[in-house]
Formats: C-alpha cells, sequence, structure tokens
C-alpha cells in the first residue's frame, strides 16, 4: 500500500516560475552533482572516456593526502628532485635538480602551479618510480568507485590507455572534499612563490565571485581545456567537471556559466531529519495500535526549483504489521519522485518495539476483526 506523506505538504507548495529551457553547452563532456546527496543536475558524456590531462593531479595530491592523514607523512618531510622530474616538460613548479622540496610545497607546486615536475618528485617520492606511482594511483582510484579510469603516470601527460570520465573526476572530487578537509584548502589558495617565480593558481573560478574553492583544470592539445571545480553558495556545494573546451577563455566563461545555472535553477528542500517520525503504521495484535516509522538519516533532495511542485513523497508499506515488532527494523521504504529525478528510495524503520498482546487480548482483536473489520 502506498500512503502520501502530508507532512511535507507545506513544502510543495510554490509559486509556478518558467521553466529553463534546455541548457546547451560547448563542452564535450560535462557532469554537475550536488556533492551532499550525490544528485545529478547536468549530465553531458559523462561516462564517455577521455584524456584527464593535468586534472590527473587531483590522484597525485589525493595520494599525499592520504598519507598525510594517515600519518605516515608530514607536510615538513623532503623529497629528492631527480634529472627525470626536473627535466620534464610543460607546466613547471621549477624544482631543482638534485635538491630536496618539502611536501607542502609540492603540493602548492602541483596544486596552484601544476607542475609536472612536481607531480613526478612526489611519484618517485612515495613509490620508487613514476610508473609504479600510477598503478597505485589506478588502484585508489577503483577504490574510490572510478571504475572506468586508468592512470599512466602522475602529471596526466598524454599516454596511451591513460583515461578517465568527467563522472569519475567528479567522484574523485567529492572524495577529496570529504576525506580530508583538514588539506582540501590548499586547492583555494590563489598564488604561490617558489625558487623566486610567482605563480597564479589556473583556476579560473577562483578570481571570480562564485563560491568556488577548488579543484584543477587540465589542458592537452588533443583534449581541450577543461576543469573540475567545486564551489558552495547558500549552503549548497556543487561539483562540476567541463572538459573539451577549445581555449582557456572558453573554458573560464563556460565554467562560470556552468556554475551559475546550476545553483540558479537547484535548490536543496530537507524532507526529514533521521530519527524524526515520517509516518505510522497499523499494528496487528500489539500492545500498540501504530507504530511510528523513521528514516536512518536525514533526506534532502536537490531538483529543480520549478520541481518542487511536483515532489511526491510516499510511504510503501504492507500494514497491518504483526506484533511483536523490533526497534529498527525495516518495516516498508520511503519513496520520493519529482520530475528529471532519480526515485530515492530510503527504509522506513520501526522507531519503538512492540510487544504482542497476551492470549485474551489476542481473542478480543481477533473478534473484533471478525465483527467490525479492524481492531476494537
Amino acid at each position: 500500500m502506498k500512503t502520501f506523506i502530508a507532512a511535507v505538504a507545506a513544502l510543495l507548495v510554490a509559486t509556478a516560475t518558467a521553466g529553463a529551457a534546455d541548457f546547451e553547452t560547448p563542452a564535450k563532456h560535462v557532469i554537475i552533482v550536488d556533492y551532499a546527496t550525490g544528485a545529478e543536475l547536468f549530465a553531458k558524456m559523462p561516462d564517455e572516456l577521455m584524456e584527464p590531462a593535468s586534472m590527473t593531479k587531483m590522484m597525485t595530491v589525493y595520494m599525499l593526502f592520504d598519507r598525510l592523514k594517515k600519518g605516515a607523512l608530514s607536510l615538513t618531510d623532503t623529497f629528492l628532485v631527480s634529472e627525470n622530474a626536473w627535466r620534464k616538460q610543460g607546466s613547471k613548479m621549477f624544482v631543482p635538480v638534485g635538491g630536496r622540496v618539502s611536501v607542502e610545497d609540492l603540493i602548492r607546486g602541483i596544486v596552484v602551479q601544476s607542475g609536472n615536475d612536481a607531480s613526478i618528485v612526489v611519484a618517485e617520492g612515495l613509490a620508487g618510480s613514476e610508473d609504479a606511482f600510477a598503478q597505485q594511483m589506478t588502484e585508489k582510484a577503483h577504490q574510490l568507485g572510478m571504475s572506468n579510469t586508468v592512470f599512466k603516470n602522475a602529471s596526466g601527460w598524454p599516454a596511451p590507455g591513460h583515461h578517465t570520465t568527467a563522472r569519475d573526476l567528479a567522484i574523485l572530487a567529492a572524495a577529496t572534499i570529504r576525506n580530508f578537509p583538514k588539506y582540501y584548502a590548499y586547492y583555494a589558495e590563489e598564488s604561490f612563490v617558489y625558487n623566486g617565480i610567482k605563480q597564479g593558481n589556473r583556476n579560473p573560478l577562483l578570481y571570480r565571485n562564485t563560491g568556488a574553492d577548488g579543484l584543477k583544470t587540465g589542458h592537452t592539445e588533443a583534449a581541450g581545456y577543461g576543469l573540475t571545480a567545486s564551489a558552495q553558495r547558500g549552503g549548497m556545494r556543487l561539483i562540476m567537471v567541463a572538459h573539451g573546451m577549445a581555449s582557456m577563455k572558453e573554458r573560464a566563461a563556460e565554467s562560470n556559466r556552468l556554475m551559475d545555472w546550476a545553483f540558479r535553477e537547484f535548490n536543496a528542500y530537507p524532507l526529514f531529519k533521521g530519527g524524526e517520525k515520517v509516518v505510522d503504521a497499523g499494528v496487528w495484535l500489539g500492545a500498540a495500535e501504530t507504530v511510528p516509522l523513521t528514516l536512518e538519516e536525514d533526506l534532502t533532495v536537490v531538483i529543480k526549483r520549478t520541481s518542487r511542485k511536483d515532489l511526491k513523497v510516499a510511504a510503501q508499506l504492507e500494514e497491518p504489521v504483526a506484533a511483536p515488532i523490533k526497534k529498527g527494523a525495516q518495516i516498508g521504504r520511503l519513496v520520493v519522485t519529482a520530475p528529471d529525478m532519480k526515485p530515492i528510495e530510503r527504509p522506513l524503520l520501526a522507531a519503538a518495539d512492540v510487544q504482542p498482546l497476551g492470549m485474551v487480548g489476542r481473542f478480543k482483536e481477533a473478534v473484533g476483526y471478525l465483527v467490525w473489520g479492524g481492531g476494537q
């Protein structure tokens, strides 16, 4: 049986507004997700393989953050700069061959300056060689759920078989924010001076009033220009991956336009708090006539503002529920639907124990049901 929940009726009352036209973008691969709920707000070829370019470095930095969090590494530890790292072409931190560089400087040299040389220093310092480190990067990616990602190097330098997807990069960005709040702030730094050379962060959203605080740009001739970014506005954090744009200028403008559109069109609507009563379920032959049902965790949905009036919340129950009932037992499911949103389902759990009636009570209940069609 499906019961529509009246408790959220006030939320569903909304003034109708004109719906937004289908959004179009010149980016080849795009995904925008809500960080808190994982809701997918927009996607364009999010699962097609693509070159990650320097967005690869998010995983290189993730591996550093992981060791720092576990205490296996400190920010003041240093790594040796090999000639192999020093000679690497492309964007550079300008580390000195034969010198040693601190972990903290290397983080900034990768995040802010996008140093290919710094990425190789990290790879060799952590795994002995870049090839071995790339294998570790791939293993970590698969552990995080990045099932379509293979890394062949630490910098994102073009290489056969080095690929990912927009969805996988969004997974990596979310994992970085979630798992390393202490270190994520490095991604928001706008500039860094090393070896007497000041370089600015290549993330164009950091210089606009967008609420952006990370993460990483990327570019190769074959793949074009890309950006994995995260921003917060009004208590909502979004993660965006956009790749395959024609120029730095287009990347800056389009990334800003995508973020603005998503924050303007979508909103987060809290429905229930964990442990809060959602609905009562009728009980058969129990010491109580009903049992309150709750959710284990808070439930918030992120949908288009124009879809709020069409949001539906329903409890799927088989009533009455026979006693005894144990607290925490799953009694039914809560189903949330709205236009252009994948249905959300959550288990409804008994909030209390319900003991069975004794023999006399069971007899009275049975007689009442036969005579009146329900309990007395």
